[in-house]
């Protein structure tokens, strides 16, 4: 199998692209890429029913699979299921892909219903690809690009980084006394997040203005302040920007999120060793906000209150002329294929 050629999808080109990621930071990402790959308004998104995605994508053309748990072979499958007919119902000029396991499925469905397809990697692999990263570059029939050109090489060209449209900055005017906080620990299910509830916890830095987003964290105390498993998108702005300080775990939706309202976020790692998350890829992103000088990135452990009052004191703002994806005539590849995006 090979890659069938793809169209220009440079900012403007007005293509109606197939746009399909798995919730949370891949699909994060895709919303913010998607105006650097010209992507038409009549484009269709491929998701989760989930508050993000219905907050993200809300007046867009979306069609909603189930869930897939990372490495869940049979889920897949019955996604491709849905999507392939869907596909080939309608005239699309590409598919695109940020991730993750709903990748496996929309891409091959994509090739099967002869559209041409690309896949960025996510920006939190800093050192290689995803499993399935790995996977679709194996089957070569999609464009394959990474955001670290450290790495790339061989099918692997380059796309401009989510990150690099950010800069982190001094408030005009810190906020005194004690900082109100807003905790978001992010919804990926199965996958609670003790540990940092419990770190909050015994450096006294939750009070009763503390709003918490537990997530798949079920807490094993009363904690104080304001506690929902998950709230609609607008709820979740409105508390992030009340806030004097947000923590969040190190995943890409949540730090992407935050970044767009404005926010330097304290983003703390989550560790495979505890249960926390599939694999420790977080730290790779907490590795590159820490180099870029976007937002505050820390091991559980290395949460306190001097990392508290550093967030307090700093915002976040867009760097003039970035859009998370590549300009006009701009090289982003490794090979002769550069002017395709």
């Amino acid at each position: 199998m090979t890659a069938r050629e793809l169209p220009d999808l440079r900012p403007g080109a007005g293509r109606r692209l197939v746009l399909a990621a798995s919730t949370g930071g891949h699909l994060a990402q895709l919303v913010r890429l998607a105006p650097g790959l010209g992507a038409a308004e009549d484009s269709l998104w491929v998701t989760f029913p989930t508050a993000q995605s219905e907050s993200l994508l809300k007046g867009r053309n979306v069609l909603h699979v189930p869930y897939i748990r990372p490495r869940d072979a049979l889920s897949i499958a019955r996604a491709f299921r849905l999507i392939l007919p869907r596909l080939r119902a309608e005239r699309y000029d590409a598919a695109v892909s940020t991730g993750a396991a709903l990748a496996l499925a929309a891409l091959p469905a994509a090739h099967l219903a002869g559209i041409p397809s690309l896949y960025v990697e996510s920006v939190s692999r800093v050192d290689g690809p995803s499993v399935s990263g790995r996977v679709l570059a194996a089957l070569r029939f999609a464009e394959m690009r990474t955001q670290h050109p450290a790495w790339a090489g061989g099918r692997w060209g380059v796309h401009p980084s989510v990150l690099s449209a950010y800069r982190t900055v001094p408030r005009t005017a810190p906020p005194a006394g004690r900082a109100r906080l807003f905790i978001t620990l992010g919804t990926l299910r199965g996958y609670p997040f003790h540990s940092l509830v419990d770190r909050i916890l015994e450096l006294g830095l939750a009070d009763e203005h503390t709003v918490w987003q537990l997530g798949e964290t079920e807490p094993t105390v009363d904690l104080p302040g304001q506690v929902y498993r998950e709230v609609p998108g607008a709820d979740f702005e409105r508390y992030a920007s009340e806030a004097d300080v947000v923590i969040t775990h190190a995943g890409v939706g949540s730090v992407l999120g935050l970044l767009e309202l404005g926010i330097a976020p304290i983003a703390v790692v989550r560790r495979r060793s505890r249960g926390e998350h599939v694999d420790d890829h977080q730290q790779q992103l907490a590795s590159l906000m820490n180099n870029s000088g976007t937002g505050f990135a820390v091991e559980v452990d290395e949460l306190g209150r001097d990392v508290v009052a550093a967030a307090a004191g700093h915002r976040v703002e867009l760097i003039p002329g970035t859009i998370g994806g590549p300009a006009p005539g701009q090289d982003t590849s490794q090979d002769s294929r550069a002017d395709r995006f």
